[in-house]
């Protein structure tokens, strides 16, 4: 199964209690593959990341992978109580940062859905954000209900 699709993505950060929210809406392409869900997506200049491409691997309410190539390179993996190390470009710099999962809410079916994940990012154990991404998939051409 692989369909071009509309996708809605808002990213929540917070930061020593401030928050900032983006928001982006844009085509891309959903697929399932192995039980496992994709979501596919191209950066744009408002994200601040033109010219990368974004994928996101979504292994039921366990683990999402996002792997994002092109001008950076990046791959976090957000897994429910589970810390990883990740690999983040940020453009002139790699850093390994830890993430740590908090939670995975697939709400997905082949016609598309929701997900909801958050986690924390830190730096030497030292935690440096909370985030939560929060991304809505319809068919292209439908409108949002």
């Amino acid at each position: 199964m692989k369909k071009d699709v509309m996708i809605e993505i808002t990213g929540i950060q917070k930061i020593d209690g401030e928050s900032d929210c983006v928001e982006l809406t844009t085509k891309g392409i959903f697929s399932k593959t192995h039980g496992n869900y994709y979501i596919r997506y191209e950066e744009s200049e408002l994200t601040g990341m033109e010219n990368v491409t974004t994928v996101l691997k979504v292994e039921g309410n366990k683990r999402v992978t996002m792997t994002r190539s092109g001008n950076l390179r990046s791959q976090i993996i957000v897994e429910k109580g589970t810390r990883h190390q990740c690999l983040y470009d940020v453009g002139y710099d790699s850093w390994v940062l830890g993430v740590l999962g908090a939670s995975i809410e697939p709400e997905l079916n082949d016609d598309g859905g929701k997900l909801t994940f958050k986690y924390t990012l830190d730096i030497n154990t030292m935690v440096t954000s909370e985030n939560e991404v929060r991304i809505n998939i319809r068919e292209a051409g439908i409108p949002n209900a």
